[in-house]
């Protein structure tokens, strides 16, 4: 997945840079044709270094083109190479950086929705352990939203939506993961508002059932039978079929084991029974 995102995110660059690149460079934006030269070749000197693997180097020589030239358009194409040589290299912190540089010195680049998408990216591989670690999550979910609702044709808003379904399943389950914890420590109240948070703010991911069955037993374990009695009707309505519902059904009928075993036992017999008839010479 992060090599095909790594491809996807150079080759969006060459295709963003190169259809004008003939042109821009034949034209030099200002009279002073040696410095117009120079910035080209530190440039051109950067993706070298980049195509070779070094990307601490083609970064500083990106950010040389873009000293250069400032107010040419091939200052903040700089600043975005200069990024994603960084990221290229799991460097993210620099990549960061050179992105929020990016963002504040060029608001209305054209390039802004790659920007905004290079920087969801970064803090979003970053992410180790999401029970642990909220902060990759939390900054990877906000820059994502922006891709997906500011730039919403752009080439990147899918995969933004995509992500941002990941990410709430990390963020359920971390929910989850705190529920338990204090479940185990019989510290209901503080459990049963992390299983509510899974409800309010979680609904679309897997952790619903869980949750749901979770908050009739702990309403049950309480003596709070209208509670549990609420939660399980939700969770019949909405999953019948789901063996979390079968293990609330299981709460209020203490005999469901028992009587299911027993009927199976009928069925086993009759079934015998039937064979034997039919074997019989009689």
């Amino acid at each position: 997945m992060i090599i095909f995102i790594r491809t996807f995110l150079i080759l969006s660059l060459i295709l963003l840079f190169s259809c004008k690149n003939n042109k821009e460079v034949s034209k030099p934006e200002i009279k002073n044709e040696d410095l117009n030269i120079l910035m080209i070749e530190a440039y051109q000197e950067g993706l070298n270094e980049l195509e070779n693997g070094y990307a601490i180097l083609a970064a500083k020589k990106f950010n040389e083109a873009e000293i250069l030239f400032p107010q040419s358009i091939w200052a903040p194409r700089s600043s975005l190479m200069a990024a994603y040589s960084y990221y290229s290299m799991d460097y993210y912190e620099d990549s960061i950086n050179e992105l929020i540089r990016f963002l504040k010195t060029y608001p209305n680049n054209i390039r802004t929705d790659y920007a905004r998408y290079l920087l969801a990216i970064n803090y979003y591989e970053q992410i180790i352990n999401e029970k642990k670690d909220l902060g990759p999550i939390l900054d990877a979910k906000n820059n994502f939203i922006i891709v997906k609702e500011n730039f919403p044709d752009s080439d990147f808003a899918l995969d933004a939506e995509y992500k941002l379904n990941l990410i709430e399943e990390m963020l359920a389950s971390k929910e989850m993961y705190l529920a338990k914890y204090y479940s185990d420590k019989e510290k209901w109240i503080p459990a049963i508002n992390r299983y509510k948070e899974v409800l309010k703010n979680y609904s679309t991911t897997i952790f619903v059932e869980e949750a749901l069955h979770r908050l009739v037993e702990i309403h049950y374990k309480l003596g709070l039978k209208d509670e549990s009695k609420k939660y399980a009707s939700m969770l019949g309505y909405n999953y019948q079929s789901s063996e979390w519902y079968e293990k609330s059904y299981k709460i209020f009928n203490k005999n469901y084991v028992k009587e299911t075993i027993e009927k199976n036992k009928k069925i086993k017999k009759t079934t015998l029974e039937k064979i034997k008839s039919l074997l019989s010479f009689k």
